[in-house]
């Protein structure tokens, strides 16, 4: 599977702190990957809508992890910049992380980061710490390959039987 890494973050852009969450993702990915792309963009709609256009389009991700920008602060845009890029919306991945989430840490309600598929790539925001992004990607990884599959056309395996 190919990835692509996005960290949204205006401080690690400006080279004011360094991204810890965009290698902690490539870490839990590193058993799936045979090729990884990572991206840094500031708290800007237009940044990582470009950025994530570029990683599904121009590098054929088959899945884009975005790490930050999923909160309540005023910059936190990503998952309006990730709707604006999307073909579909899958919002049970979301749903999925926010609920085990919640059995850690009630802050989790907090999250608005969503999921969904550009073509044929699935975009999943993630929180920013790495502890955090560690915790998500586990929640996801059990139907990662799955999905990658169904996005690439193979359907052979579903028909609605969930417990395979």
């Amino acid at each position: 599977m190919r990835f692509g890494i996005l960290c949204v973050s205006d401080r690690c852009s400006r080279g004011e702190c360094e991204d810890r969450s965009g290698p902690a993702i490539a870490e839990c990915v590193a058993p799936l990957s045979d090729e990884n792309a990572y991206r840094l963009v500031p708290d800007e709609a237009q940044a990582i809508q470009n950025a994530l256009i570029e990683l599904a389009d121009g590098f054929g991700a088959d899945v884009i992890f975005t790490t930050g920008g999923t909160g309540f602060a005023p910059r936190d845009v990503t998952p309006e910049a990730t709707r604006a890029v999307l073909d579909r919306e899958a919002p049970g991945i979301a749903e999925a992380i926010r609920a085990q989430s919640m059995t850690i840490t009630p802050r989790a309600m907090l999250s608005r980061a969503v999921s969904g598929i550009r073509g044929r790539t699935l975009i999943v925001n993630l929180p920013g710490s790495p502890k955090a992004v560690r915790e998500s990607i586990a929640v996801v990884l059990p139907v990662l390959e799955h999905a990658v599959e169904l996005l690439g056309g193979d359907t052979q395996s579903c028909g609605g039987n969930y417990g395979k």
